[in-house]
């Protein structure tokens, strides 16, 4: 923050920060007051509370408060929805009821059934990409993962990318006149490779590893920690969490050295900017390369400029977020926007018919 501080304002606004964090008044989204209850059956129902200055999830049977866990960490930045676990002892567990932004409702958490319980455990891999850090306590007794509940950073933060930087801090600030970083790593360097791999760490879909979680570092090669999967259509990609497989099967990336950073900036909130990557498609999408789009003709240019995105990138229904809402059985997606980046004629024509 002393040196950085502009970027690390921006930070604090990023998705990557609030991927996770302390549970509190200001970090939860969701009622606690009055729209609070999920009723299971005629009898059973679980409740968000705030109890004094802490929160709650709690199972009542017939009126009866049968089991209380608190809101430990929330999960998720709240944009489509925040999940929360809890400790007990050193394992973490996720919470039954997840706020849902969408509808803006507490539904049942997505990995759950309409079966009342609170032992969905939380694995390494899960925390991987939602912090910086947890140091794992795991031993062959255990019955899922643990972790240290002194010893861990929430939310993805600077060390997650720039690489640990104590040694940074302690160099520069024997040396203030020095401008150029020592021990610290700067992905905007990177190779393609590199850089597409720390990306791909949390945006990569499934993956399985072969060491143990958080041992990857930004810089190292990911299939040095990671099994190399046989790869999947774009079909049965998710749009969470696979953004890059989508990304990859695209002809924009095929036919060019394009990687994450070419139209993200990891330190800022971009959530709905988009005029501002229409301007990044802009860069490669120019008239003079006749690969400009066939609409351009039929429709404003500041309507181009806002759904350039969303006819070649459109949000799609998530198969691995679903969660089950208030008095329904069938599950309901949360809704990503897709990496996979072609022409979607249903969507143009969508799109085209509102601006005529």
């Amino acid at each position: 923050m002393r040196c950085h501080a502009a970027i690390y304002a921006e930070h604090l606004q990023s998705f990557h920060h609030v991927t996770s964090a302390a549970a509190n008044r200001q970090t939860l989204k969701g009622d606690f007051d009055s729209a609070n209850k999920f009723l299971f059956n005629d009898h059973l129902l679980i409740a968000a509370e705030k109890k004094q200055d802490s929160f709650y999830q709690t199972a009542y049977s017939y009126g009866v408060p049968k089991i209380s866990r608190p809101f430990d960490i929330v999960v998720g930045s709240g944009k489509r929805g925040q999940t929360s676990i809890y400790w007990f002892g050193n394992y973490l567990f996720q919470l039954p009821l997840t706020y849902f932004a969408e509808t803006d409702e507490w539904t049942i958490s997505p990995g759950y059934s309409r079966k009342v319980d609170f032992n969905r455990s939380i694995t390494a891999r899960c925390l991987e990409c939602h912090s910086t850090y947890f140091q794992e306590v795991t031993n062959r007794d255990s019955k899922a993962d643990e972790f240290s509940r002194t010893n861990f950073i929430l939310g993805v933060e600077c060390e997650k990318c720039h690489g640990p930087a104590s040694e940074h801090i302690a160099f520069h600030d024997k040396n203030p006149g020095e401008k150029i970083g020592h021990a610290i790593l700067n992905p905007a360097k990177f190779s393609r490779a590199q850089s597409l791999d720390l990306c791909r760490l949390c945006h990569g879909g499934a993956l399985t590893k072969t060491k143990p979680s958080f041992s990857f570092q930004s810089g190292d090669k990911l299939f040095d920690y990671f099994q190399q999967d046989a790869g999947k259509p774009v079909s049965q990609m998710d749009v969470h969490g696979n953004q890059y497989g989508m990304l990859a099967a695209s002809k924009c990336f095929k036919n060019s050295e394009m990687t994450c950073l070419s139209c993200h900036d990891g330190h800022k909130n971009e959530s709905r900017q988009a005029a501002q990557f229409y301007v990044k498609c802009e860069t490669c999408h120019k008239s003079a390369l006749h690969n400009t789009c066939k609409l351009a003709s039929t429709v404003s240019q500041d309507y181009l400029r806002i759904n350039c995105i969303n006819c070649h990138m459109p949000e799609e229904a998530s198969k691995a977020i679903m969660v089950i809402r208030k008095g329904e059985s069938i599950p309901t997606s949360a809704h990503m926007r897709s990496h996979f980046i072609t022409v979607y004629r249903d969507i143009s024509k969508q799109i085209l018919s509102v601006q005529k």
